[in-house]
């Protein structure tokens, strides 16, 4: 079927939004749930470490790439090949987010489920200087500075159970990262949110934070 320029997408029906959830919910497994092919007016494709259209390009993608799509999640709004769509692709083999408006799947229906379970998903809120990651192999945080704001990024996190919240600071300045290990359990789950704040020891005012992500330590 060819796909049209109308673009149809549903809630994050899987990701568990509130702390409460970690502790009901049983581990998923994640793995390449579809593909497609990126089709663009013939320039390379952006990867973004975030679904979001300011967040950092890790890399780029040839026009004609087949792509293995883990999951899918709603994030800033773009307009590509196939019209405008907030929908993203996490594609694990590049590290990060496409723009599904760039993607060609065969379908105007969502075809992969939603992002933040075992994706291991970078998150930055929209206009706002701090990316992170959860590294699911080893049990790690990246938290990325992108922007000398006057603010620190940090991750907020809570563990299964509702433990929390924890904090890890990157306070270096425009342009750092921070690769800090933290204690989750082989396939306990971690809640998290990326913001930017005053550094403190003391609980921090959180702003412009993130929507929740939910992953596991594999």
């Amino acid at each position: 079927m060819k796909r049209s320029n109308l673009r149809r997408t549903a809630g994050l029906g899987l990701v568990l939004a509130t702390v409460g959830a970690l502790a009901v919910g049983g581990a998923l497994e994640a793995s390449a749930a579809a593909s497609g092919t990126v089709k663009t007016a013939g320039d390379p494709l952006n990867v973004r470490r975030a679904p979001t259209a300011g967040a950092t390009a890790v890399k780029t993608v040839a026009n004609g790439a087949s792509v293995a799509i883990d999951c899918q999640i709603t994030g800033s709004s773009v307009t590509g090949t196939y019209g405008t769509s907030t929908l993203w692709d996490y594609v694990p083999a590049l590290g990060g987010y496409i723009s599904d408006t760039y993607v060609y799947t065969g379908s105007d229906q969502r075809i992969a489920p939603d992002c933040g379970v075992g994706s291991g998903s970078g998150q930055c809120a929209d206009a706002c200087a701090g990316e992170g990651q959860y590294r699911s192999s080893d049990s790690h945080f990246l938290v990325y500075d992108t922007d000398a704001d006057g603010y620190s990024a940090v991750v907020a996190y809570w563990l299964k159970g509702g433990a929390g919240p924890f904090y890890v600071w990157n306070s270096g300045g425009e342009g750092t990262k921070v690769d800090k290990a933290v204690s989750v359990p082989h396939g306990g789950w971690v809640f998290y949110k990326v913001c930017v704040a005053n550094y403190t020891t003391a609980k921090p005012d959180l702003k412009s934070c993130s929507d929740g992500i939910t992953d596991f330590a594999a």
